[in-house]
């Protein structure tokens, strides 16, 4: 995906300043009980803060898969401008650091990313995932659209996490 080198980056706090949508002051936690082998499989991204990697991105997608060694594999996929826009992917493994935290290791990006998995719903359908340091975060979802009381249940969980959920922006996932 362009420029998703210098995102990392960013996220990882080696580049210049980017937004925080988080108050660093609040608490930020991690699914406890996070589950690798129940997370893997095709997410959508229903909601994110803006990042410039996914700057034109609609139809958002993550597919994660449980590797021999226990790291996941990932692949994140978006087209660019409409649903029916070019293809853009880019690819890596996630190593399970702590409960529900992920370090991010992506194709051709030097650092590792923290990737936490703030909150999962129960049956693996819907999940909220961010940075410690606020520069990203994302509503993701086995399907495509999420049902309300999930959609209300993530906004709560990045708002008790310190996130500003005012700017959310919706993903445009088109049809599949």
């Amino acid at each position: 995906m362009r420029g998703a080198a210098l995102v990392l980056l960013l996220l990882a706090g080696c580049g210049p300043v980017a937004p925080s949508y988080r108050d660093a002051s609040a608490p930020i936690s991690s699914q406890a009980d996070f589950d690798a082998a129940r997370y893997a499989g095709r997410w959508y991204e229903i909601a994110r803060f803006p990042v410039p990697f996914e700057e034109g991105c609609t139809a958002v997608t993550a597919e994660y898969g449980l590797l021999a060694d226990g790291r996941l594999s990932v692949r994140n996929a978006c087209r660019a401008g409409t649903p029916d826009g070019p293809l853009r992917e880019i690819g890596g493994t996630a190593e399970l650091v702590g409960p529900g935290r992920l370090g991010l290791r992506l194709e051709g990006v030097p650092a590792v990313v923290p990737y936490w998995v703030l909150w999962v719903d129960a049956d693996y359908r819907t999940a909220v995932v961010g940075v410690p340091s606020g520069r990203a975060g994302w509503i993701l979802n086995r399907a495509p659209a999420i049902p309300e009381d999930r959609w209300k249940a993530a906004l709560e969980v990045l708002d008790f996490n310190g996130y500003d959920v005012a700017k959310l922006v919706p993903t445009v996932q088109g049809a599949r």
